[in-house]
């Protein structure tokens, strides 16, 4: 054994002296070429190994390299140049890294151009063509969620095609619209989901009124910029794109079952004394539900209605071209079937980008987008399913579809599943087409002229049968309705671009004219003979319920200068001023004039900062400027005629009157003026960067749909009342964590926080709208639960004219101010919160090894209160279903719900006893937003087969969500039809 031991270990060491002599010991040091000063973490790799080092904190390394070999080094370091090194027989090296200009210098897209990010003067977050692939969505925005700062972007519901809301820096307007501009190429889109994501070259948010007030009134919520991609010269280059998955509604509360059910009706009616035992369920029950209860009947209504939806997108890509000519073409499909039946999205998109150089000094060029929409949305079933007797069944013994299951007033709620009862497509062609012409007159001075059109057409037809689910047993009805859209724009641009020394200047000039042109018609109709011709035959209807046309048409008009000047590139300063005139508003008041000012200093460009070696960005910003809204229906400053029916004794006869809503005939500019207070920078070689911005924006003259007094005779008028304000702080940051030669971790992080409040609302506190002076502009203005009356509590409940079992409320005030033994409207009501959170924020980890990627988002909204729909599904008489509610019995003393009581009605309990207070919830959430594993194959294995990279992943959407709501995703804000659901994925990218 012995002699075996020595014989290994005499076969180990001839081993180790064996590599020894195979390998030789390499050191050197790395120094930026600038300074001469050492680089730590610089990258060292032996090219194409596995054999690698890192520098240390003077810049030196030391690796091991096969011996009687010239090893070549490949070095790397993030704001340098990599570099390539053949090392001969010497075995120690020195090595001079270059400033990477390129990456510091690199271009971010403003309006109607682009500069350095270095000279940005606005607060601006830039959004790279990597990270809009990290999370596949049909609307490329929802990829974005909780990755920029100050821009809060949630779900609108689960179902197919779902739209997402958007808005930055919080809700300045009340009527209104709070969304931001989308430009796309160049030119005003306002359909960003028809834009493919694959198809997207970068985003620019602009967010500030010095980097929006180009855009004059259209910016005045935030401007989007989005750029398509474009081919560029050499090897055609083709990509695939594709994946597919299944989603499912993992977040959705249940109602009570069978069993829950027949309990909370015995408490109901023993409240009442009607029941007191099992032997007074004859007096409660009907014999169709004895004998359901006797076979243990319980179903469960959303389970027959939700299944596993799909989610899945196949696109193909082209781009290439010559020195003159370059081009770009993808051809896309997007399909969703949502989570209930019927509800299914078929999105075809083509995408065609052309660059033509002409000669030295005349470009053209166009961008086309055609996209095709089929479109089956479904009626939600959910609320009737959440209500219904679940000791019924959809199904007689004999197999046979029941309408009114158990003999009961609720329908079925899968009635809209059968054929030919219940069908909503809608078919929608949009095309946007968008061409430039460029001319650079002289080298420092260019003109370009940019056309784009959106046409959009669309058809949408309803079919309700007579036992669908919104005529519940009426005479069926049909609905065929059209849409046509023409909206045109052309904007002239010219500018001058000069630097003078040490002085630079750009100057932009802009004239813009946009119109917009929309035409609308809708029949609809009663007694459709034969259910299967659906909203095809309406002629062959019984009644013409509607005939209706309508055209809306609008335009607006701007003239634009812009100055940028630098000193140094360190001192910067940018002038704008625009003037627009909108059609939509008086004709005395639709000029207005918005002038914005920014400055900003590169305070990493002075001389005392040298020695602040650590320091590798700094720049101070700050900014002011007026935007403005205009975003109201067309002919708001006219009084409109309605047509009135009326009849002379027995024969019909058509009138006229003023429509409800009476014309401003001094409707005005709403105008929001912005502060804007920001720093940016970055730390040891920009391995960590960030921004923080601090920002107040104040709107005045806010278009405010205002009710009248019924004494008039009229309806409401938009005016030009009322003032907001939003102030807030946004952070971001990013940083490289952790670089070796196999490994790779990015992180980052945002943090954002706006408060929203309305200041003046041209008088009174509006009630009837909920909206409150010193608070946000969605707040829920409500009574204060605090409990339920306790048996103890029998005498305290009394005075209130209460009981034992019923909800408690929060005595408040009373006309002298203080709490007066009495619960009024009028004193003790308050806001309870509001809609909007008090801070959001997200966290990203990106890592990668060796082939390998993983990446994933967590996402957060804290301190918003949300209206929770399903709080509301308790019937005390215990006749429709109710929520798995802890409801208060002499046995359970619970705080949460008050006892069914069978003696008292659903809408006694909700007006006169308190009912809505249990409907506010903390709809605090943080989801763990996505979560993505992916490998990439060997270029070496992809070479074989002509390919130039190839990866597959997976991926997991709406993982996890952590609230203090069970079972529920808050981020839909309250509601809990359509759900929003959890999407598991597999892709694969490929490129030749």
């Amino acid at each position: 054994m012995k002699n075996w031991l020595l014989l290994i270990g005499l076969l180990l060491g001839l081993a180790g002296h064996a590599r020894a002599q195979q390998a030789r010991q390499l050191s050197g040091q790395v120094l930026d070429e600038a300074s001469g000063q050492g680089l730590p973490g610089v990258t060292v790799v032996v090219k194409n190994t596995t054999i690698g080092a890192s520098t240390d904190g003077s810049g030196n390394f030391s690796l091991a390299v096969p011996a009687g070999t010239e090893p070549t080094l490949v070095l790397s370091y993030v704001g340098y140049l990599a570099q390539t090194v053949t090392v001969d027989n010497t075995n120690s090296i020195t090595v001079k890294l270059k400033t990477d200009q390129k990456a510091l210098d690199e271009v971010v897209v403003i309006g109607y151009g682009e500069v350095k990010k270095s000279d940005v003067t606005g607060s601006i977050v830039s959004v790279k063509e990597e990270d809009l692939k990290k999370v596949p969505a049909a609307n490329v925005m929802e990829t974005l969620q909780g990755r920029l700062p100050g821009v809060d972007i949630t779900s609108a519901g689960g179902s197919a095609g779902a739209a997402v809301n958007i808005t930055v820096r919080g809700n300045r307007s009340i009527l209104a619209s709070n969304g931001p501009l989308f430009i796309v190429d160049g030119v005003q889109y306002n359909s960003i989901q028809d834009i493919n994501p694959n198809d997207i070259q970068n985003m620019e948010v602009l967010k500030d009124a010095a980097s929006t007030a180009i855009y004059g009134a259209r910016g005045a919520n935030g401007v989007i910029i989005v750029t398509t991609k474009k081919g560029s010269a050499g090897k055609t280059r083709v990509t695939l794109n594709s994946y597919y998955g299944q989603t499912d509604a993992v977040f959705y509360p249940e109602v009570n079952n069978g069993e829950q059910y027949v309990a909370q009706k015995r408490e109901a009616n023993r409240a009442s004394g009607t029941w007191t035992s099992p032997a007074d369920d004859a007096k409660i029950f009907t014999p169709l539900e004895l004998q359901a209860i006797a076979n243990g009947t319980s179903t469960n209504w959303a389970d027959l209605l939700l299944r596993n939806g799909v989610q899945q997108e196949h696109q193909v890509g082209v781009a290439g071209g010559s020195e003159k000519t370059k081009f770009y073409l993808s051809a896309d499909f997007y399909n969703e079937q949502g989570l209930f039946r019927n509800d299914d999205l078929n999105r075809y998109s083509f995408r065609a980008n052309i660059d033509q150089a002409i000669n030295d000094k005349i470009r053209v060029g166009l961008q086309n987008q055609l996209t095709y929409y089929n479109l089956d949305a479904r009626r939600d079933p959910t609320n009737m399913a959440n209500k219904i007797n679940p000791l019924s069944t959809p199904y007689d013994a004999s197999g046979n579809f029941v309408n009114y299951p158990n003999n009961q007033a609720f329908l079925n709620p899968l009635t809209d599943e059968r054929a030919d009862t219940y069908v909503n497509n809608t078919r929608r062609t949009r095309t946007f087409s968008t061409a430039y012409l460029s001319y650079q007159i002289l080298p420092s001075l260019n003109f370009r002229s940019n056309l784009g059109l959106t046409l959009s057409n669309d058809r949408t037809g309803i079919f309700q049968g007579q036992y669908s689910i919104d005529r519940n047993g009426q005479i069926n009805q049909a609905s065929y309705g059209t849409g046509f859209e023409t909206n045109w724009s052309w904007e002239n641009i010219l500018n001058f671009n000069k630097t003078f020394g040490d002085h630079s200047v750009n100057v932009t000039g802009v004239t813009s004219l946009l119109t917009f042109n929309n035409e609308a018609s809708l029949a609809q109709g009663r007694g459709v003979p034969v259910s299967y011709q659906q909203f095809y035959a309406l002629a062959n209807s019984g009644q013409v319920v509607t005939s209706y046309t309508d055209l809306k048409r609008s335009e607006l008009r701007s003239l634009t200068a812009r100055v940028q000047y630098g000193f140094k590139s360190r001192y910067l300063l940018t002038l704008t001023g625009r003037q627009d005139r909108s059609s939509k508003l008086a004709k005395d008041n639709q000029v207005a004039f918005f002038p914005s000012a920014a400055v900003a200093w590169r305070v990493v460009d002075e001389s005392f900062m040298k020695d602040f070696t650590a320091v590798t960005d700094l720049k101070l910003r700050a900014s002011y400027g007026r935007a403005g809204n205009y975003d109201v229906a067309p002919y708001s400053s006219q009084s409109l005629l309605t047509r009135i029916p009326f009849s002379f004794g027995e024969t019909s006869a058509a009138g006229y009157g003023f429509d409800k809503r009476v014309g401003n005939t001094n409707l005005g500019w709403e105008i929001s003026w912005t502060k804007n207070a920001g720093l940016d920078f970055g730390l040891f070689r920009n391995r960590l960067t960030g921004s923080i911005d601090v920002y107040e924006t104040l709107t005045s003259d806010l278009l405010l749909d205002n009710n009248l007094p019924s004494t008039t005779g009229r309806g409401n008028i938009i005016e030009n009342i009322g003032k907001t304000r939003n102030r807030g702080v946004e952070v971001g940051l990013n940083a490289l964590a952790l670089e070796t030669p196999d490994f790779r971790w990015n992180v980052g992080a945002t943090w954002f926080k706006n408060n929203e409040e309305i200041l003046e609302l041209g008088g009174a506190d509006d009630l009837l709208n909920n909206r409150f002076v010193g608070y946000p502009v969605r707040v829920f203005y409500d009574y204060e639960k605090i409990g339920i009356w306790q048996t103890d509590e029998a005498d305290a409940a009394k005075a209130f004219g209460q009981k034992p079992g019923q909800i408690k409320v929060k005595d408040i005030s009373g006309p002298n101010g203080v709490p007066d033994g009495k619960i009024t409207a009028t004193y003790d009501r308050r806001v309870l919160g509001a809609a909007v959170p008090k801070w959001s924020g997200s966290f990203n980890s990106d890592m990668s090894y060796k082939g390998f990627d993983l990446s994933f988002q967590v996402f957060a909204r804290i301190g918003q209160m949300i209206n929770y729909e399903y709080a509301q599904i308790f019937d005390p008489q215990g006749i429709e279903n109710s929520g798995v509610h802890n409801y208060w019995t002499p046995e359970n003393p619970s705080n949460d719900y008050p006892r069914p009581d069978a003696a008292l009605s659903k809408s006694t309990m909700q007006n006169s006893l308190f009912g809505t207070t249990l409907q506010y919830r903390d709809g605090s959430f943080a989801k763990l937003r996505g979560v993505t594993l992916g490998y990439n194959l060997p270029k070496g294995f992809l070479e074989k087969f002509g390919m130039g990279s190839a990866r597959l992943y997976v991926q997991g959407k709406n993982l996890v969500t952590v609230s203090k709501i069970d079972n529920y995703d808050p981020e839909r804000g309250g509601p809990i039809t359509t759900p929003i659901p959890r999407v598991v994925l597999a892709g694969i990218n490929l490129g030749f």
